[in-house]
């Protein structure tokens, strides 16, 4: 998981950094009863009133196969219009202004498909098996030093930063702790699991044009560990097959919270990427 899919404009903002750093403590705990009623009065405020607005909102798909086809046309669309700034992190970014863009990143690089997992089980089991196959991917298959998150903590030292996550907790802008968040409540904290089938199925397809900028930057200034971005460019055009997978072999699925999912993660991973440039743009060069 991690940087990714922009979209050209978002109208739906990230709520106050306070509740996102507060949700994200939440999340990292086993919570008690007064901790899970912030989590829940958080939620309610924030990433629950656009599942349900996306929800209610979702096209009529006669079929799995008619939805994926429009998750095609939405890729194609925000491929064709990457904002402008792509193409400044790609080719214009200093080496300190792509320190800024990973260190918007590191709560998630560091931490990497771990708070996927709950995901599994919760779903029936050939769509789950389809997901796991994707997550073992993502964790190396094992071997830590291929794993997703040990390429972030490679990269992190190459460029001289703080491998210890809590060193990032001062420094995550809202959109960032957003795109942490996301992850955890799609994957253990929704209603339903189909809502994270459509937000990774959309996740892992839009990293193919999300991460050129990102890779682009790294070997233009000389990154010797930006396998990071290279890794996710190679597999997840094959993670991608495998999610639509997990969405075509569900007996009932429920195509409009499928659709949401989406949606959803287009808005939340789009506001993070466009953030975090952002704040790159005015680190002095």
């Amino acid at each position: 998981m991690s940087p990714t899919p922009p979209v050209a404009a978002h109208s739906v903002r990230a709520p106050a950094l306070a509740a996102q750093r507060e949700l994200h403590r939440l999340y990292r705990r086993v919570p008690d009863v007064g901790d899970y009623a912030a989590m829940t009065g958080i939620e309610e405020k924030w990433i629950l009133p656009k599942a349900r607005a996306y929800e209610a909102s979702a096209p009529r798909f006669g079929s799995a196969g008619e939805l994926l086809g429009a998750l095609r046309e939405l890729l194609l669309e925000e491929e064709a219009s990457l904002p402008e700034s792509h193409t400044f992190l790609a080719e214009h970014a200093t080496r300190e202004q792509f320190r800024v863009v990973v260190r918007e990143f590191a709560l998630d690089g560091l931490t990497e498909s771990e708070s996927l997992l709950p995901v599994v089980p919760r779903l029936p089991y050939r769509s789950g098996m389809a997901v796991f196959r994707v997550l073992i991917d993502e964790l190396g298959c094992g071997n830590e030093d291929k794993a997703h998150s040990q390429l972030y903590r490679d990269l992190l030292s190459e460029l001289g930063m703080s491998l210890e996550l809590d060193d990032y907790l001062d420094t995550t802008s809202a959109a960032g702790f957003a795109y942490v968040n996301m992850f955890h409540w799609l994957a253990g904290r929704a209603a339903s699991p189909q809502y994270f089938l459509g937000a990774y199925a959309y996740f892992e397809s839009s990293v193919l044009y999300g991460f050129q900028s990102f890779a682009r930057a790294a070997q233009r200034l000389g990154i010797r560990n930006g396998g990071y971005y290279s890794e996710h460019l190679y597999i997840d055009e094959y993670h991608s097959n495998h999610m639509r997978t997990a969405i075509r072999v569900l007996d009932q699925p429920d195509l409009a919270k499928i659709w949401a999912g989406v949606r959803l993660t287009s808005d939340i991973v789009g506001e993070a990427t466009e953030t975090a440039i952002a704040l790159a743009r005015e680190t002095p060069r």
